[in-house]
């Protein structure tokens, strides 16, 4: 089983590399560089989470339709090569959007639609097999290597950034991109080769097998536990991944940073997130994981808030321990909170609350992403200050940690799967199936 976790953490990396230049190098270069509005950024990047409700209606599908014998393989495998092809490109925005606006915002679109369809076929299929292979005792130990390999794996991309980019070269960064696509479409590869077992397709499915996109709506909507998680997730992601796009152009505002030490804050931040890796290990089994995950939310919490009193008090050593809180808060919070998530779900309808689960974490990457270019904008607009924009979005992220925290609270696992397995909740969902 260690061979299939660390082949599991290889697919893991491969498309959370693709997403390392597009939001740590490009993102600033766009913002910063070029003076194009954090608005059309963000818009552009949302557009691949617009796509987010198809990983419910991926992992039903995928449940009840191999190919050739499998049943995940080939979505991860499409999805990693639109991911590939999407960062690839993703360099010719830059230059035609500075260029001919109407044709970079078409090619925007077609890139950050390759990278968010690929995201969004393969998370929800190499998520639903790490479940499927690990089984109920093997899943802590399983999303503990996969996010501590991926994270090595940003360290390593963001650092490769560094230096084939050290400041702002068209060319150079053309050249980049294409090494970190290559990179990340061979760990991938890799990853696939020989891991998920054939499935026997001329076997009849199971009636879980067969439910539909309404029973799958049913099944969060009517089960007050899912409900809660789905927000509670919503909330977490969208206020941590949404300073993605804004850090990087922060830094440089801020304080002046090169475009070489601004792609290393996401060697920084995922260093901090490793180390929180391996504290998350330790602390499995020995403490609560709700305690684990609400220590994860609030040390990000005050990374936002550290965050916004460097921006004021133009200290760049704040800002540091910032990203540092926030990069360890991250880590606590991802390892507890997926593995809370793989609690969450029901033996025989993996791909229905995985995929669920999918579609909130695309769609906080949406809201969240949208919030923070807009606001940014329009906070700058009404202050006629730059820098306040930033420290406006932190501080709502803020805001949505502190919510998120209240509500973890509300969540009972026990609860959940006594409610999931209840007769008369399983028929209530059968029957919206008619």
């Amino acid at each position: 089983m260690l061979i299939k976790r660390l082949q599991l953490a290889l697919i893991h990396t491969a498309v959370a590399m693709t997403l390392v230049p597009i939001n740590s190098t490009l993102n600033r270069v766009m913002i910063f560089d070029l003076g194009i509005s954090k608005t059309l950024f963000t818009l552009l990047a949302i557009f691949p989470y617009l796509l987010a409700p198809i990983q419910v209606a991926i992992g039903s599908f995928s449940d009840r339709h191999p190919i050739f014998g499998y049943r995940r393989s080939p979505y991860i495998l499409a999805g990693l090569i639109l991911c590939v092809l999407g960062v690839a490109v993703s360099p010719q925005v830059a230059i035609l959007i500075s260029e001919n606006f109407t044709l970079g915002v078409i090619v925007g679109i077609l890139a950050f639609g390759m990278w968010g369809m690929g995201y969004n076929l393969s998370a929800v299929s190499y998520l639903s097999l790490a479940s499927e292979l690990s089984g109920e005792n093997g899943r802590g130990k399983t999303v503990a290597t996969m996010f501590t390999i991926m994270v090595i794996g940003l360290i390593a991309t963001g650092f490769s950034l560094s230096r084939m980019v050290p400041t702002f070269d068209l060319i150079a960064l053309e050249r980049a991109f294409l090494i970190i696509a290559a990179s990340a479409l061979t760990l991938g590869l890799l990853g696939l080769f020989k891991l998920e077992p054939r499935f026997d397709h001329s076997a009849p499915p199971t009636k879980a097998d067969t439910y539909t996109v309404k029973q799958m709506t049913t099944a969060i909507t009517e089960n007050p536990v899912a409900k809660i998680f789905f927000v509670y997730l919503f909330l977490l992601l969208a206020a941590i991944l949404s300073q993605d796009v804004l850090l990087e152009p922060f830094g440089a505002q801020a304080f002046g940073m090169t475009l070489e030490q601004t792609s290393r804050i996401v060697s920084i931040t995922n260093s901090f997130t490793l180390i929180a890796f391996i504290v998350a290990g330790f602390l499995d089994g020995r403490v609560k994981k709700k305690y684990v995950a609400q220590s994860g939310n609030l040390a990000a919490l005050f990374g936002f808030i550290t965050i916004v009193i460097s921006g004021m008090t133009a200290n760049t050593s704040i800002f540091y321990v910032g990203i540092t809180l926030l990069g360890f808060g991250t880590g606590i919070s991802t390892i507890a909170n997926l593995s809370l998530m793989f609690d969450l779900t029901v033996p025989e309808k993996v791909g229905l609350y995985i995929g669920a689960w999918g579609f909130s974490n695309g769609l906080s990457r949406l809201v969240g992403l949208l919030m923070a270019g807009i606001v940014a904008d329009v906070a700058t607009q009404f202050t006629g200050n730059a820098l306040s924009g930033y420290l406006v979005v932190f501080g709502i992220e803020a805001l949505m940690l502190f919510i998120a925290a209240i509500m973890l609270y509300r969540i009972d696992v026990n609860a959940f799967q006594k409610k999931a397995h209840d007769p008369a909740f399983v028929d209530k969902v059968a029957m919206t199936a008619e």
